[in-house]
């Protein structure tokens, strides 16, 4: 089970290596923001669904478990997190790798 500070370094890590380059695209990409916010608000559904009386705590945990529930699945099919180096590359980045970056944008840390 995660606790607050495991899940929030987690999700530090996962802004620092997808979150902030996904934002930076998407600061200068208006697809790209609007796909971000697309994922951004499927996994606020997401996590309202699990979350209907969670603790205060449960927002940081709940992102950390479905970023890395979706990281480890993805692994287990072989899959490794690529990160577009420029703006221009998010145009044509992985489903995967614009969740996880949406993830990121609801990190209120972040």
């Amino acid at each position: 089970m995660w606790i607050g500070f495991g899940a929030k370094r987690y999700l530090h890590r996962l802004a620092d290596q997808v979150g902030e380059p996904g934002r930076a695209a998407a600061a200068m990409t208006p697809g790209v923001l609007a796909e971000l916010d697309q994922h951004a608000a499927a996994v606020r559904d997401i996590i309202a669904a699990g979350q209907a009386a969670a603790l205060p705590v449960a927002g940081p945990v709940m992102l950390a478990g479905y970023a890395r529930g979706l990281v480890d699945e993805a692994e287990e099919l072989g899959w490794t997190l690529e990160v577009p180096e420029d703006p221009a590359g998010w145009t044509h980045a992985e489903w995967l790798t614009m969740r996880l970056a949406a993830v990121c944008t609801l990190d209120p840390d972040h």
